[in-house]
């Protein structure tokens, strides 16, 4: 079964580098689109929170929310509830870039699902979600005996 594994890391990477190189035409880095596709779904998030999704320290958020605020991408709101942190959200000026963002998602979903049926594709989900139900109940457990 690692062979498995591997082959959904280096499917995912593959992906990763066909949008990558597609969004870089928008002038938005790797980093970048990541924050604006969070930020773009579930609006308001704590630099924090961002940081964890993400997979990077928090100081590395803040960096990469610096560069799309001094773009004019970003604007960060202080918190109601905590003084000392920052809720993040889209500006207007994002909203085309994510969109085309979202577009080029889709087109690059059709060029890699292409002949699949939908039983494969929802098969392919509900296996992936799965393993990710694993996953985490399997770091919960190594949690928990730490």
């Amino acid at each position: 079964m690692k062979e498995l594994a591997w082959e959904i890391g280096e499917t995912y990477r593959a992906m990763r580098r066909y949008y990558d190189r597609r969004a870089s035409a928008l002038g938005v880095t790797t980093a970048q689109w990541r924050v604006m596709a969070w930020l773009g779904h579930t609006p308001g998030l704590k630099q924090v929170e961002l940081a964890e999704r993400l997979d990077v320290e928090p100081i590395t958020a803040g960096r990469i929310i610096d560069r799309l605020e001094e773009a004019g991408l970003v604007v960060r709101k202080a918190d109601p509830v905590d003084r000392r942190a920052w809720r993040v959200e889209l500006t207007e000026k994002a909203g085309p870039i994510f969109a085309r963002l979202t577009d080029l998602a889709e087109e690059m979903s059709d060029d890699a699902f292409a002949d699949f049926d939908i039983e494969e594709l929802e098969g392919m989900r509900a296996g992936l979600a799965r393993m990710r139900d694993n996953i985490g109940r399997a770091e919960a457990a190594q949690r928990k005996s730490a």
